[in-house]
């Protein structure tokens, strides 16, 4: 029986041998483009890595804080049944080294006691605060004050669904020309914001400046800060410890080296005020909202030919509470998949438009091959090597061969953006903790990988679905690492 099935599918590719040649050969490329890309960011992220040293930050950014140039900024949290860690946040913010900042958080209908713990915590009473309704959202009930932190305001308002509305309503309040939207489930280090905003301070044409994002699982955090760190003891947090140094310190670091920097993290990122509410703030109509306005930033600077910089800084640390079960990151990442689509799908346009440079011509096209193709290419490839070996159009010996080559190409890549953190930042501290990293970089291929893009192919089919709904994400909070000190 299998023979004859065997038969029948050997009869079908032959019978449709152009398309299935054509359709492999396209594959083929789309993967090879892909590495070729991989390959290239390595030399880039450690030429901008080396150009902008540690030391040379920590220097700067003291004098800068000593200085009266320090320019005012407003930190935005937006907060959804945060009861489990917004206190801890906040006061990691309220403890940061800078001259002139405030906090506005955003209390975006809460169904927890997200808004009574803040209103306990930090003593905060009815407030009426001026503002002007630059950009759209739903409405807000009512603004509060602190008696013990004058530069602490609490906006309080209807359920917005999703994270953009929430930034707007903040926007609306704040009153600073830069600003930084921080996650409610995230912890800033001492001096982040020194660090990013040096180069706003360094470069009149500065409109936005990414930090790297950590996995805050596992560490432990003491007064709002992260005390000690160490590495997640549960599987997903592990996994994603590796995935966000590959992402950050090579990705993001080699695209600012090439002056096409297209995604600045919604959990850490500062961005230019009048510019951003010129382009109409967040937009509400997708999940990738942090993604769109970096673009939109990219398109009215490009279409307006007025000159600008964006720069990812790889040492002003935002540490992150990671999804830790198999569902939570599923929903992540299907979301994730889903805002790469919407936000691509609605600039089209500026694709291989040399009107818009080099994110036009090189940026957006790639996107295009790892965010709209790659899923589909990767699944399909998944299905069509394996039907090929049982018709004997590939041998064990080439399939073997090329899955040898494809696995050892993804670890080289992650150990060496292993090799750029301990050689540049060293925000590993153990060694055997480096040796678990390279270790996972391994295991990945084997199952997680296929994983990760079957929740991509899901994100597609939700896109085409036109779902947006946000998905479940489940705090439990900074505290606990505190009982991990054994």
């Amino acid at each position: 029986m299998e023979g004859v099935f065997a038969q029948e599918v050997s009869d079908f590719l032959h019978a449709h041998a152009g398309f299935f040649t054509g359709l492999s050969w396209s594959i083929l490329i789309l993967g090879l483009i892909q590495n070729i890309v991989y390959a290239l960011q390595l030399p880039a992220a450690f030429i901008e890595l080396r150009r902008h040293s540690q030391a040379e930050d920590t220097e700067s950014a003291w004098q800068l804080l000593l200085s009266d140039v320090a320019i005012p900024i407003s930190l935005l949290v937006p907060a959804y049944n945060e009861e489990q860690t917004i206190v801890e946040n906040v006061r990691s913010i309220l403890s940061l080294k800078y001259p002139d900042f405030e906090v506005l958080v955003v209390n975006d209908g809460s169904k927890d006691k997200t808004l009574d713990v803040l209103i306990e915590a930090f003593s905060l009473r009815p407030i009426t605060r001026a503002h002007k309704l630059w950009v759209r959202h739903q409405p807000v009930k009512g603004v509060y004050g602190s008696s013990v932190y004058p530069n602490l305001f609490v906006i309080d308002k209807v359920n917005g669904k999703g994270k953009a509305d929430a930034s707007n309503a903040a926007l609306t309040f704040a009153r600073h020309p830069l600003f930084c939207v921080v996650d409610a489930d995230s912890l800033l280090e001492g001096e982040a914001l020194l660090r990013s905003l040096r180069p706003f301070m360094e470069d009149a044409k500065m409109i936005a400046v990414g930090g790297t994002i950590r996995v805050l699982n596992g560490c432990v955090v003491k007064s709002g800060q992260v005390e000690d760190v160490r590495l997640p003891r549960n599987f997903y947090p592990l996994i994603q410890s590796l995935e966000y140094i590959r992402a950050f310190l090579m990705s993001r670091l080699a695209w600012s080296h090439w002056g096409m920097l297209s995604i600045i993290s919604g959990a850490f990122g500062i961005f230019n005020r009048g510019l951003s509410v010129d382009v109409g703030g967040f937009s509400a109509d997708t999940v990738g909202e942090d993604y769109e306005l970096v673009i939109k930033l990219h398109r009215k600077m490009m279409e307006d030919k007025r000159p600008y910089s964006m720069r990812y800084v790889p040492e002003p640390v935002c540490w992150t509470e990671a999804p830790d079960s198999f569902k939570m990151l599923g929903n992540q990442r299907k979301r994730w998949q889903r805002g790469a689509l919407e936000v691509f799908f609605k600039h089209k346009d500026m694709l291989f438009r040399p009107r818009y440079g080099k994110m036009g011509m090189f940026a957006l096209p790639h996107n295009f091959i790892v965010d709209v193709l790659g899923p589909l290419a990767e699944a399909v490839g998944y299905i069509l090597i394996p039907i090929f070996w049982m018709t004997g159009v590939l041998n064990t010996d080439f399939i073997l061969a090329f899955m040898a080559m494809f696995f050892l190409f993804g670890v080289f890549i992650s150990v060496s953006s292993l090799v750029l953190e301990e050689m540049e930042l060293r925000r590993v501290p153990h060694a055997r903790d480096l040796a678990i990293l390279a270790g996972v970089a391994v295991i990945e291929n084997f199952g997680y990988r296929q994983m990760n893009n079957i929740w991509r192919i899901i994100g597609w089919w939700q896109y085409l679905r036109k779902n947006n709904q946000w998905g479940e994400m489940t705090r439990t909070g900074f505290s606990h690492a505190k009982d991990k000190k054994d």
